[in-house]
Formats: structure tokens, sequence, C-alpha cells
């Protein structure tokens, strides 16, 4: 046996103690350290390129500007929020993580599927608020109203009771739900950071975040559609809503507003037209066709001059006014009524920012450090909650242009805020006629990545069957039932794969490739030859108290001998024997004589003398392994079959000292535990 080194014990109490007194100590080096770690610009920033970098972070800057702004207008009616305030958050949110970032080319702001997760959030609670989720439902108490009628009466009970003042309308108390949400999970992001939590995202595997996505776009999808058409149906909420949605939408299709359909035909056209064009020709192109800014613009037009809201009735975006509203702290009541919503967007937002972070950070050859990541998208949110802004994350369609713009660094989100400056303090009031329509096919085509990941499916597959099943279940509960409970759902089943993969794994007995020392699986591969004597099992998992039953029955059929059971039968011919034997008998039941008994004691002839176990593929055993170990070794020693381990880690040989495997003194150890297969078959070979 080779000689296992000698471990220094720690004392954990002494370290724990010098960690506290090293992160307690205040020094100016220490703070200009914490300083310089919490605001990465202050060190990327002093070395900054200027003659290398400026051109490209300028660039991209402009264009992501330019696509920022219809986007954050279009996904205000996926969180049920005036445009005015998207445009808040885009702004915000690109300025903080241009300061705490630690990514390069990550493009920070408004996310589809977070507006949409915030949107579910605020339509809750204006319902349960009293509050009507109709668009175009005339404005209630504190929205310039003076009607008296019942709706208005329970909204200002509802708004007293929810903490608000009585002339908080529709508007003011949708905004206040946003921004307590967007508080809290900035909050929980935060002490994610503190604790050092950033491990939650590892739960999230690809497929449970692409079934995630996927199905949260079949939701945005559905719930655009009405504008699409132009018709007035109510807001869906809780679980189901996508069918209940397309239930009303086919109730009411026949109220569809043919300038808004039209309208949307040819945008939608236009767009999808843009799209495929720049994908084809992207290699050619200096920087991404401004298609949706182009669209909007012309859209604005047509409706202004043709005047389509008062002679076809078409929905319109309204005033959106200019400036910033005066900062206000997030409402504490609120904050209670949306903490639980606020954790599943709290991770969302950072698994997706960590994520895209790390794929820019590979790519171009740099390092980014996730814990920071984890401060700097909570902060997105901590801060821009006060000037009236929801949620953030990191959103992969405009990361993907900014790097083929040539972004260099986050000067660029400084340019694309800058941008979204220009359109709050002057250009928002020129959005009043924009159709809503043009707005929900904007949100459409860009979900066209997420969808095609239905075309993936057969290759997904083919690949894995049971990552393919995580991704269908997770898309489906996301689709079918909520975001929220399509996540957790996507999470835990996909846990409960790995438990029942180690519950019933692969187990086969091994032969020994002709000529060699090696030893493969028998069922697998031809040519193998069986070594006479020995059987040789591999067991291609953790052994723990989930699979016990599965080892020893996988064991007893692939070496077609159950221990316990020839035993009991032994035991059984025993006794027979006795009584025979005491009534003067000198044959047995079976007819035979006693020297032929022997012989047939066994009627199942056992045809190996040593049982090798390949513990290669156990990572680890716990109590029950263990036990269920010394269990098959005293079992088929009854039967005159010693049982060999080969190929333990450190942590199974260790788990099987502790458990009293090899005895008091390990003196059997030498004839028990072996390093490779081979030597073990060697040594049974060499018994007698």
């Amino acid at each position: 046996l080779m000689e296992r080194k000698t471990r220094v014990r720690i004392n954990r109490k002494e370290v724990m103690l010098a960690k506290l007194r090293k992160s307690c100590s205040c020094t100016p080096k220490k703070l200009k350290n914490f300083v310089m770690d919490f605001l990465p610009v202050l060190q990327w920033l002093p070395k900054y390129h200027c003659k290398e970098y400026i051109w490209g972070d300028v660039m991209s800057g402009l264009v992501i500007g330019i696509i920022l702004v219809p986007q954050a207008i279009a996904y205000s009616l996926l969180a049920g929020l005036k445009p005015i305030y998207s445009l808040y958050t885009s702004f915000f949110a690109n300025i903080i993580y241009f300061l705490m970032g630690t990514s390069r080319h990550v493009s920070v702001g408004i996310f589809s599927l977070i507006s949409l997760m915030v949107g579910q959030v605020v339509d809750r609670e204006l319902l349960l608020a009293g509050f009507d989720l109709n668009d175009d439902a005339p404005p209630a108490l504190g929205d310039g109203s003076l009607q008296n009628d019942s709706q208005s009466n329970t909204t200002a009970f509802n708004l007293t009771i929810a903490g608000m003042n009585a002339e908080c309308g529709k508007e003011c108390y949708a905004i206040g739900i946003a921004t307590a949400l967007t508080f809290v999970a900035g909050v929980y992001q935060v002490l994610m950071g503190i604790f050092r939590l950033g491990f939650v995202s590892m739960y999230l595997s690809e497929s449970v975040l692409d079934g995630f996505a996927t199905g949260a776009s079949l939701t945005i999808l559905t719930a655009q559609v009405k504008y699409l058409i132009g018709i007035k149906i109510p807001r869906s909420q809780g679980h189901g809503m996508l069918v209940i949605t397309w239930i009303n939408i086919f109730r009411n299709i026949s109220q569809a507003n043919l300038c808004d359909v039209i309208t949307s035909a040819i945008c939608i056209v236009v767009l999808v037209t843009a799209k495929e064009l720049g994908d084809r020709y992207k290699h050619k192109l200096k920087f991404p066709l401004p298609t949706e800014l182009v669209v909007i613009v012309v859209a604005t037009l047509v409706s202004h001059y043709g005047k389509l809201n008062e002679v076809y009735a078409s929905s319109v975006s309204g005033a959106i006014p200019t400036g910033f509203i005066p900062p206000e702290v997030p409402r504490f009541n609120l904050m209670l009524r949306v903490a639980v919503d606020a954790l599943p967007l709290a991770i969302v937002s950072f698994v997706f920012t960590v994520s895209l972070s790390e794929m820019c950070a590979k790519k171009y050859a740099y390092t980014i450090r996730a814990n920071q990541e984890m401060f700097a998208v909570g902060f997105c949110n901590i801060i821009p909650s006060f000037f009236h802004s929801f949620a953030t994350s990191a959103a992969l369609a405009k990361t993907l242009v900014k790097t083929s713009t040539g972004c260099q660094t986050q000067v660029s989100g400084v340019i694309s805020a800058m941008v979204v400056l220009l359109v709050l303090l002057f250009l928002a009031p020129l959005f009043y006629s924009l159709q809503k329509c043009v707005l929900a096919c904007i949100i459409i085509v860009s979900l066209r990545g997420a969808l095609r990941k239905f075309r993936d499916v057969p290759a997904r597959y083919h690949v894995n069957k049971v990552d393919t099943l995580v991704w269908v279940v997770t898309m489906s509960a996301s689709a079918l039932i909520s975001t929220e409970i399509g996540l957790l759902v996507g999470i835990v089943f996909s846990m409960l794969c790995i438990i029942v993969r180690t519950q019933r794994p692969r187990t086969t007995l091994l032969g020994q490739i002709q000529d060699t020392s090696f030893y493969e699986d028998d069922l697998e591969y031809e040519n193998l030859s069986s070594v006479p004597k020995v059987k040789i099992f591999r067991f291609e998992a953790p052994l723990y108290y989930a699979n016990r039953n599965y080892f020893l029955k996988s064991l007893y059929r692939l070496t077609n001998l159950d221990p316990n059971l020839e035993a009991a039968r032994r035991k059984k011919y025993e006794k027979k024997e006795k009584q025979h034997l005491k009534k003067g008998d000198h044959t047995t039941a079976n007819g035979l004589g006693i020297g032929e008994t022997t012989l047939q004691l066994v009627p199942k002839k056992i045809d190996f003398q040593a049982l090798v176990v390949d513990c290669s593929s156990i990572s680890f055993l716990d109590t029950t392994g263990v036990n269920t170990l010394k269990e098959i070794l005293k079992d088929y020693k009854d039967l005159k079959i010693s049982v060999l381990l080969a190929c333990c880690n450190p942590s199974v040989i260790d788990s099987l000292k502790k458990g009293g495997y090899f005895g008091k003194d390990f003196g059997s150890m030498q004839e028990m535990l072996f390093y490779s297969i081979h030597n073990a078959v060697q040594f049974a070979k060499d018994q007698k």
C-alpha cells in the first residue's frame, strides 16, 4: 500500500479569529483596496487607451442607445408601466454598471424577461388594490378624475389599507409596487454578495435557463397579441395566464382593429426581413441596422399625420413627460407585500448577468469577479429604485450587438446613457402618437432567438435525453403555470433527475482486454475475455442510502448468486441431513447417498471464488454505503468467496476505515484493498 501523507491539524477557531481580525482591521491601504475593488472603474479608467478604444466605444454606445430607446418604450408594456419609467431604468442602469461592473462588454439595462416578471407582480397588486387592469380604462382616483363611483371608492379604500394615501392613482401605485420590488431584489443580491452565495446560480443548469427563457417568451408573445390586433381584453393574472389569454383573444377576435392588424403585419415583415438580412450579411456590416428606430420614427409620423388614433381608434403610447421626477424612497409596507416575489427576480437577474459576463470574459481573454457582479447588479436595482426605475439585468441581444460593433470598455455604456438622456430631456413627447401595436411588434421580433430553441429540440434530444426532458418540463411549467413556478419546477425537476440517475446508475461486469492489464464493460465491447474464478463488478455512482438496494440487486443479478438465499438453502439442507442421520438412514431426502449429498448442497454451481468491486466510479460512501460493503463482505465470506475492493479514492478509503471495514488494526487491509483491478485479479488468482 502507498503511504498516506500525515494531515496537519488546523485549529479552525484560530483561523476564524485571524480572518475576523483581518477583516475588521482598518488601515489606509486596506480602505483604498476596498474602494478600488468596490468601484472597478477606478482601476481601469486611468489606464484607458483613448486613441485605441474611443472609436469602438462611441460607435457601440451610439448603436446600443439607438436600439435601447425603442426597446425601453416597448418593454414598458410588459412591465405594465408608463414608457418614461423604462427610460429612467435604462439610463441609471448603464451609469451604475459603468462604475461597479467588472465585465467590459455586457450591456445592462431593461430586459424582456425581467420586465415580464415585474409586470406580473404589478398586475397582481393592482388587481388586489381594486384597479382595472384594462390599459384604456378610465383614470382612477388621483389620475385627474373626480368620479365618485363605487370603483373609485374601492380603490381609495384599498390604497389606504395598503398604506398609500388616497390621492395615489393607478400609475402612482403601479410604479410604487415596481420600485419596492426592485429595491428588495437589489437588497437580496447585495446580501448574496456579502455572504458569498453566488454558488446558488450553479443549480440553474443550461437546460433550466433555456427552458425558462423559452417558456417566458411564449408568455410575453401571448401578452402582446392583443396589442397586435387592437382588441380590448383584461390582462390575465395568476396561474394559467397563457391559456386564459388565448381564450379571451379568440372570444374577442371579431373586435379586432383593422388599422392595428395592417400596421402590425407591415412592421413584423419589415423587422423580420431586416433582422434576417442583418444576420446574413453581418460580416459585411460595420454595425447593425437601426431597424427598430426607423420603424418607430416612420410609424409615429404616419400615425400623427394620418390621425390613426382619432379616425380608427388605434391605441397609442400617449404623453411621455420630459425631465426627471423627484426621487422618492420606496415604501416599506409595499416591500413586505412583494418580498417573496423579489427572490426569484433577484436570482434570475444575477444568473443572466454573470453567465453573460463569463461568456464575454472567456471570449476576449480577461477575468470577471462573480461576487462583484452580484454587487453591481444589486446596486443597479437599489439606487435606481429611488428614481422611479424597475429591475434590470444583462441582456443577451444587446450584449452581442455591443461586442459586434467594436466595444472595448464600459465607456460605451455611458454613451448609451447619454442617448437615453437626450430622449428623456427633449425627444420623449415626440412619441405621443406611436401605436402600441408597433411596440408589440418590436417585442415579438426580439423573441426570435428564444423561440428558435424549439428548432434545437431534436439535436438536444440526440445529445442528451434527460436534459431535453428538463428543458421541456421547465418550458411547459413556465408557460402554462407561471414564470416563477416554472423556474422552481425546473430546478426541482433537474435535481430529481440527478437523484434518480444516482439511484439507478449503470452496473456491469467487466472483462479483460486481451494481452493487457485493463478491464472494460463486457456488454459494450467485443473480444473481452472473462477471468476464470473471478467476477469484476462496477457500480457507476456514489454508494449511499438511496441506492443501497439497487446496488445489492444488481450485484446478485449479474453474478447470478444471492448469498443470503444460498446460505438459507444450505442451512435448510444441513437441517434435513441431521434429521436423516438421527434416523439412521444412509440416504438423504433426495435419495442420494451421504457421500453424494455434499455435492448436491449447491444445486447452482458457484463459478467464482473472488468478487472484485471496481470502486473507481464511487465518489463517496455514507454510513449506509459502508454497512452495505461490510454486509456483502460477511455474506460472501460465509460462502468462501473473497471480496476485494479496487481503485478506491482516499475519501472512500477513509470512510471504510472509520466504518471498521478492515477491522480494528487494519491488518487485513493489504488483502482487501488494491489500487488497480489487475492487482486485485492477480491476488485472487494466487489464492488457493
